[in-house]
């Protein structure tokens, strides 16, 4: 693990076709895998990158980001809006390369989403369910503004597998 506080310019944009090997190379890693969703496979080949890309890519407006350091896209973050039960609610979901950790990266990609996220979405709460495990990712959103909404974690699937995630969340007014 990379403990270094050494700054790194990074910034967001739409994800490109070019960005298929730089993709896998930062994303075929189980430590980044095992605290995400089973949509996220591990091990990561092109045959997932490609079609993600694809699909992503045309969306208008945008809602997944590569984080793009060193001319390659080194991770992602996402806003999903929901539209469950009349609610204005969103999801963040997020990842970042390995090598890049503990740079502040990822906090300060959290923060240019949100406020991404709260201007182009008809939204007033923006969510996020890291991995009970995943003190790492508790941190950063913790660090970001955002609160645990409750002490008890709730379950989800991931592989048939029951893992326990918190939610935080941020509202519009915070």
């Amino acid at each position: 693990m990379n403990n270094s506080k050494e700054k790194i310019s990074f910034h967001l944009r739409k994800f490109r076709k070019s960005d298929v090997d730089s993709l896998v190379k930062h994303a075929n890693n189980y430590n980044v895998a095992k605290f995400l969703t089973s949509e996220f496979p591990y091990p990561y080949y092109k045959k997932d990158a490609e079609p993600f890309i694809s699909v992503i890519s045309n969306e208008n407006p945008t809602k997944v980001f590569a984080i793009e350091i060193e001319g390659e896209a080194a991770g992602a973050i996402a806003i999903t809006p929901q539209n469950e039960f009349g609610k204005k609610d969103a999801e963040l979901g997020y990842w970042i390369s390995e090598k890049y950790w503990n740079h502040g990266i990822v906090s300060s990609a959290i923060e240019k989403m949100v406020d991404y996220g709260f201007k182009t979405f008809d939204i007033d709460r923006i969510y996020a369910t890291p991995f009970i495990e995943n003190k790492a990712s508790q941190r950063v959103l913790i660090k970001t503004g955002f609160w645990q909404e409750s002490s008890s974690p709730i379950t989800i699937i991931k592989n048939n597998e029951p893992y326990d995630v918190f939610v935080f969340s941020k509202t519009k007014k915070d």
